[in-house]
C-alpha cells in the first residue's frame, strides 16, 4: 500500500529522550506554589510525584488519559500561575525538536504525505501547540491528537482512530507511524492497521515497558532515515511482465 500520511510520537521521537529529573522538577513547582513555604517544598513535591506516577501507571494498565490538572489534584493542591510557569520552564530543555526534524519533516511535505503528531501527555493540547510554534515545526503537523484531550492513550485503537480522523485518512492501510516505544508506538500501531517505523534511542524504565511489545516494520538510526523507508515503500512495484 502507499504511504499516504506519516504520525509521529511527540515525546522520544520528535523531541530526543531526555533522563529528567522529575522529582526535582515536582519540588521546584511546589516551591512555587502559593502559600508552601520552603520547608514544605520537598513533601509537597513528594505528593505531585507520587499523584503523577500513579495516574501515567493507570494510562499504560487502562489506557485511559489523564490531564496534569488531575495531578495537582491527586496531590491535593492548587496550581497558580507562577507555580505552572515554572514546571513549564523547568521543561523546556527538555521539549526542544530533534535536530533531523525540520529537514524529514520538509522531506515529507516536498512528497505531498500528510503529517500526524499522536502523542500519550498530561499536557493540554495548547502548550504542545506552542512548544511546535517555538521550533517552527507547527506549520507542518496537520493534525494532532495529544491524549489529554480525549479519553484513551496509546495503545489504545480509538487514540489511533482519531488520528486518522484528524488527517482525514480513509484508511490505516496508507499510514505509518513513528514511535520509539514497543508498546504505545509499534504495538498500538500495528494493532490499528498501521505499519511501523521505530527510533530506538530512548532508555525507557523498565516499569514502563508495557504489557505487550512488537516487532517493527523499519527501524531508524535518525528522523532524516524515515524519509528512505518511505521512499522504499512506496517504490513502484514492478509488474509481471517487466519481472519476465
Amino acid at each position: 500500500m502507499t504511504v499516504e500520511y506519516v504520525i509521529f510520537d511527540w515525546a522520544g521521537t520528535l523531541t530526543p529522550w531526555h533522563t529528567v529529573d522529575l522529582p526535582g522538577i515536582w519540588v521546584e513547582t511546589a516551591a512555587a506554589l502559593d502559600g508552601v513555604g520552603a520547608h514544605e517544598a520537598a513533601e509537597v513535591g513528594g505528593r505531585l510525584l507520587r499523584a503523577e506516577r500513579e495516574l501515567m501507571t493507570r494510562c499504560r494498565e487502562t489506557q485511559c488519559s489523564a490531564r496534569l490538572d488531575e495531578v495537582f489534584e491527586l496531590a491535593g493542591v492548587t496550581p497558580g500561575a507562577r507555580a505552572l510557569q515554572t514546571y513549564r520552564r523547568a521543561w523546556e530543555a527538555h521539549t526542544l525538536i530533534d535536530p533531523h526534524a525540520l529537514e524529514m519533516l520538509d522531506g515529507l511535505r516536498e512528497r505531498g504525505l500528510g503529517v500526524g503528531v499522536l502523542s500519550n501527555t498530561l499536557w493540554p493540547a495548547g502548550w504542545h501547540e506552542e512548544i511546535f510554534e517555538r521550533d517552527q515545526v507547527l506549520g507542518y503537523v496537520d493534525a494532532a491528537v495529544y491524549s489529554s484531550e480525549v479519553p484513551w492513550t496509546k495503545p489504545h485503537p480509538d487514540i489511533f482512530a482519531a488520528a486518522l480522523a484528524g488527517l482525514g485518512a480513509a484508511s490505516a492501510d496508507g499510514c505509518v507511524f513513528v514511535g520509539d516505544r514497543a508498546f504505545e508506538d509499534v504495538y498500538g500501531a500495528q494493532r490499528a492497521g498501521m505499519r511501523t517505523i521505530l527510533v530506538p534511542h530512548s532508555s525507557i524504565p523498565e516499569e514502563e515497558l508495557g504489557a505487550y511489545g512488537a516487532v517493527p516494520d523499519a527501524v531508524v538510526g535518525t528522523l532524516k532515515e524515515v524519509l528512505s523507508v518511505v521512499d522504499e515503500w512506496n517504490r513502484p512495484t514492478p509488474s509481471l511482465r517487466e519481472t519476465a
